[in-house]
């Protein structure tokens, strides 16, 4: 592991964590994102994850500018390689050691479609839809305990049966999510009530959001095509509707919300590969969500400018008609600004003529 404490000259490196420095050292040795998660013991995607927090908390424009602030700040020493602890022996990244965890987490859960979860790369049986529930409840509170009653009221609601059906439920988890062959679980119990251990356990929703970062911050540097890529990896998670299947007013909620999300996120893709000229490919994924939220506003009209991106503006002003429509029908409502500014636009430069450029369009 680095040294926790800043280098002297650069007080900037004392902001990032110490997880953070080692991926910027590992930077400054010339390692490629997937030699830094092999050296590491960490999936890729918390490496990008890790990046993007060192590029913003330093407001570097790139992974070029990290490598630069890497040397400046003494982390890695010109022309003598990696810097040497204090005993002279070189850092465990030089030597490409493992000092972390295993490579990979203990348990994987996923929720992004209907609730699995992997112990050691192998699926496990975690019981019936409520009990699935339960573990579901803490894999969406990683950073702290769930008490008894809120698994109750967010499991079952009004229909809370009481008694011990909780402790069952956790007892049963436990007893199948074993760290190897010692006694141990991925669940702890506190005072404050029942959470996943740290650092065993990975969540497709923490890996969605570890993305989302290195996204954005890829996208500030001015690298369209790899927040695209991020962004692309991040939507590849989610595998159906997110919690599917699981009862109680916790999972629905949630299931709104991660809804929600995806959907922001192709938006966001949508429009950094408008961007990028990549317009059919635009054209499909947003015909496909429209489908999919025919009531979405800002979907229908973000469609309505990759259409006429790509020329085909009869088709971009029939997505207009049909949003009307469907607002009409199903909620007795007009389009609103968004909808009928993304038509009058179209409009307009169609009335204008076909010289008119469309580099605004996006």
């Amino acid at each position: 592991m680095l040294s926790t404490t800043p280098y002297q000259g650069h007080p900037g490196v004392a902001a990032l964590t110490a997880r953070e420095r080692e991926v910027l050292y590992a930077l400054g040795c010339g390692l490629a994102d997937a030699e830094i998660a092999d050296a590491l013991a960490l999936p890729e995607h918390v490496v990008a994850g890790h990046l993007g927090h060192v590029l913003t908390k330093l407001g570097l424009r790139d992974r070029a500018a990290a490598i630069v602030h890497a040397f400046d700040c003494g982390l890695v020493v010109p022309g003598q390689g990696p810097r040497r602890t204090a005993a002279g022996a070189a850092s465990p990244l030089g030597a490409r050691q493992r000092t972390g965890p295993a490579p990979d987490p203990w348990l994987r859960i996923s929720v992004l479609g209907p609730v699995l979860a992997w112990r050691a790369g192998r699926p496990v049986d975690i019981g019936p839809v409520r009990q699935q529930a339960v573990l579901a409840a803490m894999a969406l509170s990683p950073d702290r305990s769930v008490s008894r009653q809120e698994l109750l009221d967010g499991v079952w609601g009004m229909e809370s049966p009481g008694g011990n059906v909780v402790p069952v439920y956790v007892y049963r988890l436990r007893k199948n999510l074993r760290l190897g062959d010692c006694p141990d679980s991925v669940i702890r119990h506190d005072r404050y009530g029942y959470r996943l251990v740290r650092g065993v356990v990975e969540v497709d929703v923490a890996c969605v959001e570890d993305l989302v970062t290195a996204a954005g911050a890829a996208e500030r540097a001015g690298e369209l095509s790899e927040a695209v890529r991020l962004c692309a990896r991040a939507l590849d998670l989610f595998r159906g509707e997110p919690l599917a299947g699981l009862p109680g007013p916790l999972a629905e909620l949630e299931r709104l919300r991660l809804v929600e999300r995806r959907v922001t996120l192709v938006q966001r893709k949508a429009t950094w590969q408008l961007r990028l000229g990549r317009v059919a490919e635009t054209i499909a994924e947003l015909s496909a969500l429209a489908l999919e939220q025919p009531l979405n506003e800002p979907v229908a009209a973000l469609l309505m400018r990759a259409l006429e991106r790509g020329d085909r503006r009869a088709e971009a002003l029939a997505v207009f008609d049909r949003a009307r429509r469907r607002l009409a029908d199903d909620l007795g409502v007009a389009p609103g600004e968004r909808l009928r500014r993304a038509r009058w636009e179209i409009l307009r430069r169609g009335a204008a003529g076909p010289g008119l450029g469309r580099a605004d369009v996006a």
